[in-house]
């Protein structure tokens, strides 16, 4: 997976633009959520949790 790109954000927008890219971002991530939900939150699990599992746990080793 490569590093997430880099954005600028204009700074001229009126607070009322700015609301309406918010409301925008908001229903696409909805959107795509609706239809990729499951599988994000797989490769989300799969990023956390390497292919080999967590670490084995030895309850005789101290902290």
């Amino acid at each position: 997976m490569s590093a997430p790109a880099s954005l600028a954000v204009p700074i001229h927008w009126s607070p009322e633009q700015a609301l309406a890219v918010l409301e925008a971002l908001q229903v696409l991530r909805e959107a795509v959520w609706a239809v990729y939900g499951q599988q994000a939150q797989q490769a989300w699990r799969d990023q956390l949790v390497p292919d080999h599992g967590p670490p084995d746990f030895d309850p005789e080793l101290p902290f």
